[in-house]
């Protein structure tokens, strides 16, 4: 869809979105980043799964990457408390297929640097002060038995460490997530980098919100489309 046809999609639909839904919309579209983003690999377990997409919606992060090579990703509905309907979620899971592999080298095409995270003291770990902001960044968090296959540690262009102080040996996974991501949007937040929307970028999600307000959206969006090619 181009930006002319998109942009007149946006102002039609407007016409059934509520003024105090617009105006949240937009304040919200101020925070929101493309410049930092999540990936999944092989989490199954549904609370762990709604609280993460819940962290994410909350600091602002649209995108999220989730790898289904062995495990299905289900979210528990109680804990995303709707979330789930303002983030972007990419999945990754053909058959006979390495997913992981598939996930890093779309993002990397994209010039996303790939941060997997680990406890492993045997590994080069960056903390989260020495994470660099001068590239975009995907945050690589494994499944809660495992962590992250032996693949996403190798493809990985660095490491990162999270502090621990106790005799535990690692953080629940939607936790590490939370501390990871509520740092580095704080640090984005406070530095020049670009890290805001495009108005591109922010057009499509305005268009993709205004949709999923809507009740059956898809109709009259279908009727706007039909009206432009007469």
């Amino acid at each position: 869809m181009n930006n002319r046809i998109r942009g007149g999609l946006i102002k039609h639909l407007s016409q059934y979105v509520t003024r105090n839904k617009i105006d949240k919309i937009n304040e919200m579209l101020k925070y929101r980043t493309n410049y930092a983003t999540l990936i999944l690999e092989d989490r199954y377990k549904p609370h762990n799964a709604g609280a993460t997409i819940r962290t994410c919606e909350c600091l602002g992060v649209q995108n999220i990457h989730i790898i289904e090579n062995t495990s299905l990703f289900t979210v528990s509905q109680d804990v995303t408390q709707g979330s789930y309907k303002w983030v972007t979620l990419h999945r990754y899971n053909e058959k006979n297929r390495n997913n992981t592999e598939t996930c890093i080298r779309t993002l990397k095409s994209e010039g996303y640097r790939i941060i997997a995270t680990t406890p492993n003291n045997n590994i080069d770990n960056q903390t989260l002060e020495e994470i660099s902001l001068d590239t975009k960044l995907a945050f690589m968090f494994g499944n809660e038995e495992e962590g992250l296959s032996g693949y996403s540690l190798k493809a990985a262009d660095a490491y990162l460490k999270l502090p621990m102080h106790g005799f535990t040996r690692s953080y629940n996974i939607s936790v590490s997530v939370a501390i990871t991501l509520s740092y580095i949007i704080d640090k984005l937040h406070k530095s020049n980098v670009p890290w805001r929307l495009t108005a591109t970028e922010k057009s499509k999600l305005i268009l993709a919100w205004y949709k999923k307000s809507i009740r059956r959206s898809d109709l009259i969006e279908k009727a706007f489309l039909e009206q432009q090619d007469t």
